[in-house]
């Protein structure tokens, strides 16, 4: 499993409306993939830390419970976010991600494991600066088509910019931009894909970065369809192995 590697290739721009057209189609036969798939759990042992998974915007547990029902099946306990359909921060951000560190911590009080956090889309940047305020309880951090390194020009819904702290969907305060370029004190993988129509890929890379726990894993698929696309399930599997030593 080999990681991107950066190149100032392409600058980053909005998505084409084709892609962006033909999301939920793509997202649906990926859906067909998956179902068809051979999903019997291979011989593996896990070490049973908890998996937390939080959905994109707009969205409820519903979109990502066959991701749920994968890393559950391969033996990890595996949980909702359990604070419904995401529709973007209220009030003052940081006192809104205090508020769900403190209900994230609730969650995964019954585990002796350090947690891993997948989140798709805007849940992944909720998923790593969550790790950013409670790096003792999280052992590493998976995004799905998250836009971590983003402004409205690359993205289909630039308005969630607005949500983020931004004057207006045009802006981002560069302080809050900075700070969400910036990946958490824990191993920290971002899965994105090129043939994005919500997002523009570059933005999901960490474009500089030279940590070793940071990296950034290309597939092919639509933005709808990441939490059961086959290649991201099958990453995200080994990136939950013990043998990856970041418990």
């Amino acid at each position: 499993m080999n990681a991107a590697v950066a190149s100032p290739e392409l600058a980053p721009c909005r998505p084409p409306l084709s892609l962006l057209g033909s999301e939920p189609l793509r997202a649906a036969m990926e859906l067909v993939r998956h179902t068809l798939a051979d999903t019997v759990p291979e011989e593996e042992a896990s070490d049973g830390h908890p998996v937390l998974v939080i959905p994109g915007l707009g969205s409820d547990g519903l979109a990502l419970a066959p991701l749920r029902r994968f890393c559950a099946s391969r033996g990890y306990p595996t949980l909702d976010w359990e604070y419904g359909r995401n529709i973007g921060p209220r009030g003052d951000i940081d006192a809104w991600l205090d508020g769900l560190a403190g209900h994230v911590g609730r969650l995964l009080s019954p585990y002796r494991h350090r947690a891993t956090l997948i989140g798709w889309s805007l849940g992944g940047l909720y998923a790593r600066e969550l790790a950013k305020r409670m790096r003792p309880r999280v052992r590493q951090v998976i995004t799905l088509g998250t836009p971590f390194d983003l402004n409205a020009d690359h993205t289909n819904v630039g308005w969630v910019l607005k949500l983020l702290g931004g004057p207006s969907a045009d802006t981002l305060d560069e302080a809050m931009a900075q700070r969400l370029r910036t990946p958490p004190p824990v191993p920290t993988t971002s899965i994105y894909s090129r043939a994005d129509g919500v997002v523009a890929w570059q933005c999901c890379r960490h474009v500089g970065n030279r940590r070793r726990t940071v990296r950034d894993i290309e597939v092919e698929g639509s933005h709808l369809g990441m939490g059961w696309n086959p290649e991201v399930m099958r990453i995200v599997g080994e990136l939950l192995k013990p043998a990856r030593k970041n418990a």
